[in-house]
């Protein structure tokens, strides 16, 4: 091959005069002011073309670019303020004091878990949450402010997805604030929760926020800056069970009518910084406000739509509080270390002061910016639609009207076309040449722009296909750098290789090389263009990622048509490779915070879809997005494909380590495999009363793609099995699915038969028939059916009508028996205790084709969940959880079920 494809090339392609006039040096072309106007190049002149600069070049040049990661975004995303201490309040004043809100973190943390109706949350969290309310009001600027504080104690239903959930006693500790010299109706809600999850403390979700709640209350009510606004804290006690404490606050408390504003705090981690990922909807207002009060802005609109997308395993307060109110707000959520999420390992010693601090001073400058905002007088007037916000690697926060976006969007857009149209119009004036043939070569350069993007895509896809394929998904879940060799490297090797293989056959011996580099810039560029318009139209926010792309290599090639460095050679590159630094900088750090945020969800985003997909689109984004303009540049240098073939060695490298035991993806303590199921008890009672079954088992809900590979070798799986057979036969393949969540993946869970029957706690799950009464009407005859329902703080209806049987009425709400096309059977009917325990009654109205009501009508399964931590496991199952390998966490409880036929 000799030295490279290149000097084959120079020795024998005609020869021209290049406009960098030959050999001249780099800093002679920089200060030469001979060129004239209507510089030309004659390609039959004998010097030689400029050369590519040496290969060895090459990677020092990629290398930089990796450098400028871990030298600025990998740093300022991991930056966090220094946590401020009491003894330096003073100094301080207003300042939120970290340390303060720490220590009441580590008292709430050693409450040990907070499970809705366990007496440790009901009635210790709560008396708590009092005594830190009752240090503010004496702490309190008497002259200035009112603390008004009252505990709620709600009943209520709604519809939820598929489920109806319904609450008796849910305990809300409701605060509010106002100024004395304030006459405003309008109140600021501030919201987090205070319930955990089984097996988990909580102290990141949400406690972490509850105590930054407290510290932000703290220092209003001693500002000596009177607010405009009421600020009502809510302290909700149930949204785990889910959202039944703000469901309770929107929908009955006497407060919740005034409530304009919102800021919902949550979290999906433990520690690190808070991300803002919805805000609105349809009230920028809100937004101005984050960038004028946030002091470490972290946010974007990408995250709100691929949330909204339902693409993200979680939800938030923010949904009740928007479907049930409305009321417009802003939601934020920690995101850092979701490997502990829901887990024992959230724990106090996760935090840090200083992210502590961060939350900090974000809450209360907004709730000091928002309490005082006129738009607060008359939110609705200022309902103004959607709005496009990022921070730009936390230094400072810009957002936008959708309405303004789309504006940029298309003016960005066609200014890039009429610049790459002038553009194409100057090569051919300067070397002499025809339109057509520039023309021309833009067009296979556009096609081939098009086929590097959709293997920059495929690549990293396909790889994510074969590591399923071949089960070794989630083999970066603890060793994240993997990504780099295994989605990264091949999608940065799909978007030159179509460019690189076609430069390097020197395509036309009537366009320099240097025009043909250039020529492929603008085919990306104006792909990005077509994309831009594309999402655009279809009212996609995040199009605003295309627009940063388009508008920064127009601002390089206005600056090289203007300074005439577009005709001189390869240094209009130096202009484009300057310009493509704070792109780059951007999308290196939002796509690092989205696979921070995404990855520890892989183990949670069940057996359905394929995790390392999402994880490798988002690498691939990134990876094009980031790169686009500045990975062509490698044709630069010799040897481009010996730099293509170095990124193939490094991921191949990168595929040999993942499928070592470094590819393993869990590990003790900290990149957990999550373990849900239930140790269930069931019973099946026929129409005539005798029981047809009785036996026990583990019911696994299994939350990632790996399933019980990982376990096999390390307990005992005799008789593991799906429940396919199951689902034939029963309603909800005869398990107790716990939520909707569960209820969906059903038909994927798997059943674990055991010898010994369950041992339940002592709260017994008791269904009772009050009456049966047939009521004959002027027009129909139907049957009515009352019944009676006990148990423990979690209990599940599973509501089956058979054939030739419609429920026309029930005590629960009407909206599922309402909408048949999006509710049907088996109806599934949630029962959520706080405080009171009382049992439930309820009844249901049948109608009969043939009105015969002396044969089965229905089947209805009653399920109690013991979920809290203080109810013993017997000690078949103790054996099974010590059994398990220390990377295992388990989340599971003992369920009753009992399915009946009336």
């Amino acid at each position: 091959m000799g030295e490279n494809n290149t000097d084959n090339f120079a020795d024998a392609a005609p020869e021209y005069t290049d406009p960098t006039n030959g050999f001249k040096s780099t800093m002679q072309l920089m200060t030469d002011t001979q060129d004239s106007e209507d510089t030309r190049i004659d390609l039959n002149e004998k010097d030689r073309p400029p050369k590519q600069l040496p290969w060895y070049y090459g990677p020092v040049y990629l290398l930089f670019w990796v450098g400028l990661f871990f030298a600025v975004v990998y740093p300022l995303f991991n930056h966090l303020p220094t946590g401020v201490k009491v003894e330096e309040e003073s100094a301080k004043a207003g300042k939120f004091v970290a340390q303060r809100a720490e220590t009441t973190l580590l008292k709430i943390d050693l409450m040990g878990p907070k499970i809705a109706g366990d007496y440790v949350t009901e009635v210790l969290m709560v008396q708590l949450l009092l005594e830190e309310i009752e240090k503010v009001r004496q702490e309190m600027r008497q002259d200035l402010y009112e603390l008004e504080v009252d505990v709620q104690r709600a009943q209520g239903a709604f519809l939820h997805w598929q489920m109806i959930n319904m609450y008796q006693g849910i305990q809300n500790v409701v605060v509010k604030l106002s100024a004395k010299s304030s006459n405003s109706t309008s109140y600021l809600l501030v919201n987090s929760h205070y319930d955990s999850k089984p097996s988990s403390v909580g102290t990141g979700d949400a406690e972490f926020m509850v105590v930054s709640m407290l510290e932000v209350l703290r220092l209003m009510a001693i500002s000596d800056d009177p607010f405009l606004h009421p600020i009502v804290f809510l302290f909700n006690g149930a949204e785990e069970q889910p959202f039944h404490g703000s469901h309770g606050f929107i929908s009955q408390h006497k407060w919740s009518a005034n409530c304009k504003a919102l800021i919902n705090l949550d979290s999906a981690g433990c520690g690190g910084r808070e991300l803002l990922f919805q805000g609105g909807p349809n009230h920028p207002w809100l937004m101005k406000h984050y960038k004028k009060s946030a002091k470490h802005p972290f946010a974007t609109t990408m995250a709100e739509e691929v949330f909204q997308a339902d693409l993200i395993p979680s939800d938030t307060d923010f949904r009740m509080f928007h479907n049930f109110g409305p009321v417009p707000g802003l939601d934020l959520a920690g995101v850092y270390n979701g490997f502990v999420y829901h887990t024992k390992f959230d724990r106090f010693s996760a935090v840090s002061r200083d992210s502590l601090q961060n939350t900090g001073d974000n809450v209360l400058s907004l709730v000091q910016s928002i309490s005082n905002a006129e738009e607060m007088y008359d939110t609705e007037a200022h309902s103004e639609g959607h709005s496009v916000f990022f921070d730009y690697l936390g230094l400072f926060f810009v957002y936008y009207k959708e309405s303004t976006g789309v504006a940029l969007n298309i003016c960005f857009s066609l200014a890039a076309i009429i610049l790459v149209c002038l553009s194409l119009w100057r090569m051919a004036r300067v070397t002499d040449q025809k339109i057509g043939t520039y023309a021309g070569a833009f067009g296979i350069m556009f096609l081939l722009a098009i086929l590097g993007f959709l293997l920059a895509l495929g690549l990293p896809l396909l790889m994510s296909v074969f590591y399923d394929s071949s089960d070794r998904t989630m083999t970066y879940f603890t060793n994240s750098w993997l990504v780099i060799g295994l989605f990264i490297c091949p999608s940065v090797i799909g978007l030159v290789l179509p460019m690189t293989l076609y430069l390097s056959l020197r395509p036309s011996d009537k366009i320099p090389h240097a025009y043909h580099l250039q020529i492929a810039g603008h085919a990306y560029c104006i792909f990005l263009v077509v994309l831009c318009i594309l999402l655009t139209v279809a009212s996609i926010r995040t199009a605003y990622l295309l627009l940063i792309c388009i508008f920064f290599y127009v601002c390089a090639l206005i600056i090289n048509l203007l300074s005439r460095l577009h005709d001189r050679g390869y240094l209009w590159s130096l202009v484009l490779g300057a310009c493509q630094i704070l792109p780059y900088l951007y999308f290196t750090y939002l796509f690092h915070s989205f696979l921070v945020i995404i990855i520890p969800m892989t183990s949670r985003k069940g057996m359905e879809s394929n995790p390392d997909m999402f994880v490798a689109l988002l690498s691939a984004l990134g990876s094009i997005l980031s790169m686009i303009f500045v990975a062509p540049l490698i044709n630069l240098f010799r040897r481009p494909k010996s730099m293509i073939g170095g990124l193939a060695l490094v991921m191949f490298i990168f595929c040999m380590i993942s499928v070592s035991e470094v590819g393993f993806p869990y590990r003790a303590k900290t990149n957990v495999m999550r373990l849900h199921f239930l140790e269930v008890h069931r019973k099946f009672y026929e129409y005539d009363g005798s029981l047809s079954l009785e036996d026990s088992g583990y019911y696994f809900d299994l939350q990632d793609r790996r399933l019980e590979e990982p376990l096999r070798d390390k307990i005992n799986l005799t008789g593991f099995t799906r429940l396919d057979e199951e689902c034939k036969k029963e309603m909800k393949c005869g398990m107790p699915c716990f939520n909707h969540r569960w209820c969906a993946a059903v038909e994927d869970a798997h059943w674990l038969p055991r010898d010994e029957l369950v041992e339940l706690p002592d709260v017994p799950t008791v269904l009772e028939l009050l009456n049966k009464t047939v009521l004959v009407g002027e027009f129909d005859t139907r049957v009515r059916y009352d019944f009676k329902v006990s148990g423990p703080p979690r209990m599940s209806l599973f509501v089956m009508p058979l054939d030739g049987v419609k429920i026309l009425k029930w005590s629960f709400l009407m909206g599922m028996l309402d909408n048949p096309a999006i509710y049907k059977p088996p109806y599934h009917i949630f029962f959520g205790y706080g405080s009171d325990d009382s049992p439930v009654e309820f009844y249901f109205e049948l109608r009969k084709d043939n009105a015969n009501f002396d044969v089965p009508l229905f089947k209805l399964g009653v399920s109690g969940h013991y979920m809290s931590h203080l109810n013993k496991r017997d000690a078949a199952t103790q054996k099974f959880l010590d059994d398990l390998p220390d990377f295992a966490h388990p989340m599971e409880w003992p369920t009753s079920y009992e399915r009946y036929i009336f």
